[in-house]
């Protein structure tokens, strides 16, 4: 299955950021302690922040590079680094799909944010060693009905998946939940890139699928677990195709898509978001 992570993940794919240093992936899936999961709060946060900031700033006639000069300055403003940047070739601090763009638009000068655009922004920030990692769909202005289902289909099927965490559940739990809010309502959900873990590394073990699936191990979950959840929801057809530029992903139909991303620690008896952006 290619992902964003297998990209990123991959040591001799390309260049790795200067800032963030390369941690090779470790054998399995990580347990964080409490210590290293208040320092995963302090990421997550500057995320949560930076994207609740995001979302307010964005309008029609903004450019999606101004929205990365943005995010990067704010990043930095609290002493963290941006996670995308320069992260095995990535150019920017943010990835921002506009409508048909699925996943990892580059931002640019050139990209014109229109009144009825549907916008994911994703981000990610590292320190203190750690990484915290969200995505927001943003309706801006007056958005078409159609767009305004998807985007809040896509929420309700992460907080569904969300709901289904807890340690000794299972990914296929959280797969199923998600899965059937999102076909209930007509839509698709794209299977070619899925959540994962993230703590050191920001991309970690496991896949953190939106499906029903034999083709990934059925993960039970346990206390400690730090998963980025990120249900990525298509108006027409699952499939996808990516641009020349090697990062962009579009909908082969043509058609809207969107995503919602939250970072979670597992919990005993549920879990902790730690990008809230309601603070």
């Amino acid at each position: 299955m290619r992902h964003f992570a297998d990209l990123l993940l991959n040591k001799n794919n390309s260049k790795a950021n200067d800032q963030v240093p390369f941690i090779q992936r470790r054998r399995g899936i990580e347990i964080k302690s409490s210590r290293e999961i208040n320092l995963m709060k302090k990421s997550s946060r500057i995320v949560a922040t930076v994207l609740r900031e995001i979302n307010d700033l964005i309008k029609p006639g903004m450019s999606t590079k101004d929205l990365d000069d943005f995010a990067e300055k704010r990043i930095k403003s609290f002493g963290a680094v941006p996670s995308f940047k320069g992260y095995h070739g990535f150019p920017s601090s943010i990835c921002s799909s506009i409508n048909n763009e699925v996943v990892h638009g580059i931002p640019s000068k050139n990209k014109i944010i229109k009144n009825g655009d549907l916008v994911k922004i994703d981000t990610g920030a590292y320190l203190d060693g750690f990484h915290g990692d969200s995505c927001i769909s943003i309706c801006v202005g007056e958005v078409s009905p159609k767009a305004q289902k998807l985007s809040d289909i896509a929420f309700k099927a992460l907080y569904a998946g969300l709901s289904k965490i807890k340690a000794g559940n299972t990914l296929l739990d959280v797969a199923g939940e998600i899965e059937d809010v999102v076909v209930k309502n007509g839509f698709s959900v794209v299977e070619d890139y899925t959540g994962h873990g993230v703590g050191r590394n920001l991309h970690e073990e496991p896949s953190v699928f939106n499906f029903r699936t034999k083709e990934l191990p059925n993960v039970v979950l346990r206390e400690g677990m730090t998963l980025a959840v990120e249900p990525i929801v298509n108006e027409g057809t699952k499939f996808c195709k990516t641009l020349n530029d090697r990062w962009t992903v579009i909908t082969k139909d043509g058609k809207l898509s969107a995503q919602w991303e939250h970072t979670i620690v597992v919990l005993k008896d549920g879990i902790e978001i730690l990008t809230d952006r309601d603070f």
